[in-house]
């Protein structure tokens, strides 16, 4: 009897939890957010919030901190204008050169690599032969003073939105200052290279989408192009005038 009544009350203990879950499930929201916050953009979080209910207890500020932000390009102009971010633009001079966002603050991640020993310069040929002609690359070298020249400029709760062209260099950026202590740092995923014109004000001779194309890579559209016009022209000289045309080929055989 004694055992029965104890799992009686065993099983009554279970709805009685089921009924307190709410105010624990609750504490155990911000926890969850924060676990999530490197993976979704701000407006990801906030909808997530709302969805939960959890608006009140959770405030943007505790979900900045805990994590970099991922955003869009609508998201980060957003950010920028009326958020008061600070735009870091972290890739090399020749890129930013084409085109950036004006305002941004240049601070590279890696920059070019002047040094004249025998590897470098082995490595930097093997470069500028595949990467730096085709895609019109620079050769570049880990910039030492990136942290600390962001450490003197920005404080530790100032909020700043990286970028770079495609989002890796930024992204990785971005976890450097969130390991330095910086609370408030988001970043562009896939980069520049997604931004629509007219989203962001930019100086440069590019669109900012188009800042990392160089080299002989833009021009393969246009010789793809009259290579094409080229060859249907030939293609139909030889049917409408063949007599012309073995007389031409004969020339050259």
């Amino acid at each position: 009897m004694a055992m029965a009544m104890a799992a009686c009350s065993s099983t009554l203990v279970t709805p009685t939890a089921a009924t307190t879950s709410g105010p624990q499930l609750r504490t155990q929201r911000p926890s969850m957010l924060r676990a999530s916050t490197h993976r979704w953009s701000g407006a990801h979080v906030r909808s997530f919030q709302r969805h939960l209910g959890t608006r009140s207890s959770v405030s943007d500020a505790a979900v900045v901190s805990a994590g970099v932000q991922y955003v869009d390009a609508e998201e980060a102009k957003q950010m920028v204008s009326t958020e008061g971010y600070n735009i870091i633009d972290i890739r090399d001079a020749s890129q930013y050169d084409r085109s950036h966002i004006t305002k941004s603050d240049h601070i590279p991640l890696f920059i070019a690599n002047e040094d004249g020993d025998p590897g470098t310069l082995i490595k930097k040929f093997a470069h500028n032969s595949f990467a730096g002609a085709f895609y019109g690359l620079a050769f570049t070298k880990e910039n030492d003073d990136f942290l600390g020249t962001i450490q003197k400029k920005y404080k530790k709760d100032d909020k700043i939105l990286m970028v770079c062209q495609e989002g890796l260099r930024s992204g990785a950026a971005a976890e450097k200052l969130e390991e330095a202590g910086f609370a408030n740092v988001a970043y562009l995923v896939n980069g520049l290279q997604t931004v629509k014109p007219g989203i962001f004000e930019k100086e440069g001779p590019k669109e900012l989408a188009d800042a990392g194309k160089a080299g002989l890579v833009t021009i393969q559209q246009p010789f793809s192009v009259v290579l094409g016009s080229i060859l249907i022209l030939a293609l139909l000289f030889l049917q409408f005038f063949p007599d012309q045309s073995t007389e031409i080929m004969k020339r050259f055989m």
